[in-house]
């Protein structure tokens, strides 16, 4: 039996988010947001978390920087029960990554300082540790600078072990969206990147014909769409399941919760429909409080949460909360926005 449900290497940041300020941000300014929230922040581990809180055996492999952000986000990984016993310690003077989201209702702007993030190595990697998961899950690729030259190597490796393997490209800050990054498809069983990034990903304007040209090179492949949910294409299955509408505080997060939810369903052989389903139930409770993680950390909402929308799928593991702290009230009522 393996050790692990998935294994993820990649970043643990933190966020701060700052709300209210107008979409108009002038020079010489003063601005004042009128609420604002730190939260567990980086792709790589939104999912980790989100993935254990559904139950899943998380291996994490990350570089941590020796500063308070680090013992941050580390401390709310291991909360959830997520592995860290691979982390590596950054080089000196090397700092946590950050991003400040500034949320213009449905919108928001992204600054980012990368820090440990673009430092992860193939060296870093313990493959004993990767080879003990089933699945190895990647997110951030144009962020981690460092080990982009090996990942091509890792995942021949993940096949080579019988290991399924999934990517989440997220944005590209270059604008470039080199083609190497199509060369890994060939050793990815599942593709999930948002509408924004297929395209860029295809150099398609049109959603639908870079779903056609992606959607042949990779067995799987899904896409998140905001608004209208996300579909799944597998060879000629095609699925489309809609967005859940929920009381929403912001949409940071929400598609590395999709793919926390899509992957524990695929990793239990489920069917298609079913797995976009769930994932979109994550998504959509993870925007139900601040940031990608906070609502994850009262299990017995969560659990209720999927219950109610049809994934009665925790009721054994259900615990009490989990250092859920005050939560700011909903600013409005929308649909889901998959980040």
């Amino acid at each position: 039996m393996a050790r692990f449900d998935v294994v993820i290497a990649g970043e643990a940041n933190l966020d701060l988010l700052l709300y209210g300020l107008p979409e108009d941000l002038p020079l010489e300014r003063e601005l004042l947001a009128d609420a604002m929230h730190f939260a567990l922040g980086g792709s790589s581990a939104i999912t980790a978390h989100n993935l254990a809180a559904l139950g899943c055996r998380v291996g994490f492999i990350s570089r941590t920087a020796d500063d308070a952000f680090a013992g941050m986000a580390c401390s709310e990984l291991a909360n959830m029960g997520v592995d860290l016993s691979r982390t590596v310690a950054a080089r000196p003077g090397m700092k946590t990554g950050v991003s400040v989201l500034l949320e213009h209702g449905d919108t928001r702007r992204t600054l980012t300082y990368p820090g440990t993030t673009a430092t992860l190595q193939f060296a870093d990697l313990d493959l004993e540790y990767i080879r003990s998961a089933r699945h190895l899950h990647l997110s951030s690729y144009f962020l981690q600078r460092d080990l982009q030259p090996d990942v091509a190597r890792l995942l021949r490796f993940c096949k080579e072990q019988g290991m399924s393997v999934s990517l989440d490209p997220n944005d590209d800050p270059s604008g470039e969206w080199g083609a190497a990054f199509l060369e890994l498809l060939p050793w990815v069983d599942v593709l999930m990147p948002n509408e924004r990034e297929l395209c860029h990903l295809a150099h398609e304007d049109d959603v639908e014909q870079a779903v056609e040209r992606i959607s042949q090179r990779v067995p799987l492949l899904v896409v998140k769409r905001g608004r209208r949910g996300a579909i799944a294409v597998r060879g000629m299955e095609r699925v489309a399941v809609p967005a859940l509408v929920v009381a929403s505080v912001d949409a940071v997060g929400a598609g590395d919760s999709f793919n926390a939810g899509f992957l524990f369903g695929y990793l239990r052989h489920w069917g298609l429909e079913r797995c976009v389903h769930l994932g979109n139930s994550a998504g959509a409770f993870s925007t139900t409080a601040a940031g990608g993680t906070l609502a994850f950390r009262n299990r017995a909402a969560l659990a209720a949460f999927l219950e109610r929308n049809g994934e009665p799928l925790l009721e054994a593991q259900t615990s009490p909360s989990l250092n859920v702290f005050p939560d700011k009230n909903p600013v409005s009522e929308k649909e889901v926005f998959e980040s």
